[in-house]
C-alpha cells in the first residue's frame, strides 16, 4: 500500500505516537537514530517546519523535543564518538537520491 493510501487522520495518529516515543526514549542518540537510519529528531523538526511553512525550525524543534532544544541537548545529548560519527556520515551518503 503506498504511504498516499493512508488518510490524514491515520497518519497525524501515528507522527504523534512516534514523537511521543521519541521524546521518551531520550538514550536513543540523534547521531546514533542518523547512523542506523539517516535521519533524526532535527531532521524530523526541520520536515515539520518546511511543511508548515511559517514555523521556524526552534518551534519545531520545541514539538519534538518537548522542551526547548537547548534544554534538551544540556541534559540528555552526550558527546558523539568517532565511530558513531563514521556510521552517521556513511548513513547520510545513502539518503541521496
Amino acid at each position: 500500500m503506498p504511504i498516499t493510501d493512508i488518510d490524514d487522520k491515520t497518519a497525524a495518529a501515528a507522527f504523534r505516537r512516534l514523537v511521543e516515543h521519541l521524546q521518551h526514549r531520550t538514550d536513543a542518540q540523534n547521531v546514533d537514530l542518523m547512523g542506523l537510519a539517516g535521519f533524526c529528531r532535527n531532521c524530523l523538526a526541520d520536515w515539520i517546519a518546511e511543511a508548515d511553512g511559517t514555523m521556524t525550525r526552534d518551534e519545531a524543534r520545541e514539538i519534538i523535543y518537548g522542551m526547548p532544544f537547548a534544554e534538551w541537548k544540556a541534559r540528555y545529548q552526550g558527546d558523539a564518538t568517532d565511530e558513531q560519527l563514521a556510521r552517521m556520515k556513511e548513513s547520510i551518503a545513502k539518503n541521496a537520491h
